[in-house]
């Protein structure tokens, strides 16, 4: 088994990146897989680009999906976990996170927590 990353860019606070982290445990604990390690991401290594930067547009979701409303403590990050397992399970839990994020698929709705996989 080799160490296989996912990465997801997220719009996020506490308790938005907590339900993510919820997310990815339970697809990885549903398949033959373990979390090797995990990170957020502030800036990317060897570069001087922040997530703000690379992540701006998830920003910009948020404020359509959600005229009026402050942010929060929302802010663009990176989630990083690291996984043991082989390519075809890190692809089958990768669909599966990606599905549990945004289970209404292509209709028009509002995110709770903006995203991108990367």
């Amino acid at each position: 088994m080799r160490t296989r990353t996912l990465r997801f860019g997220l719009y996020a606070d506490e308790q938005g990146l907590a339900w993510v982290r919820e997310l990815v445990e339970t697809a990885v604990g549903s398949r033959s897989a373990r979390i090797v390690s995990e990170s957020v991401a502030h800036t990317f290594p060897g570069s001087e680009l922040t997530t703000a930067d690379v992540y701006d547009l998830l920003a910009e979701q948020w404020a359509v999906e959600h005229p009026g409303q402050s942010s929060g403590a929302r802010e663009a990050v990176e989630l990083r976990v690291h996984l043991g397992c082989s390519l075809r399970t890190w692809r089958a839990i990768r669909k599966t996170v990606i599905k549990a994020l945004c289970p209404e698929g292509m209709a028009p709705h509002a995110c709770p927590v903006p995203w991108m996989a990367a």
